[in-house]
């Protein structure tokens, strides 16, 4: 597992990351990893494997085209 090291961060921001860790129940450390997870985001494999389960949940339903139901209401 690496580790990564913040130099010179801002007190206040420091200040509001540890009530946002304390009001989730997870420690600073954890707080700012999830936040580094989240903002790092999926690789394109596993963003396409994600879309290809909720595909598979779909089944074999069909679904309207709603072109018409859109500019129906962008004109009102």
């Amino acid at each position: 597992m690496s580790q990564i090291l913040v130099r010179n961060m801002d007190p206040k921001v420091v200040t509001r990351l540890k009530a946002r860790a304390a009001r989730h129940g997870r420690s600073l450390q954890g707080e700012a990893r999830l936040i580094l997870e989240q903002a790092a985001g999926h690789s394109l494999e596993e963003a396409l494997a994600a879309a290809e389960q909720i595909r598979k949940g779909f089944g074999r339903r069909r679904f309207p085209d709603s072109t018409k139901l859109i500019r129906e209401d962008r004109l009102r």
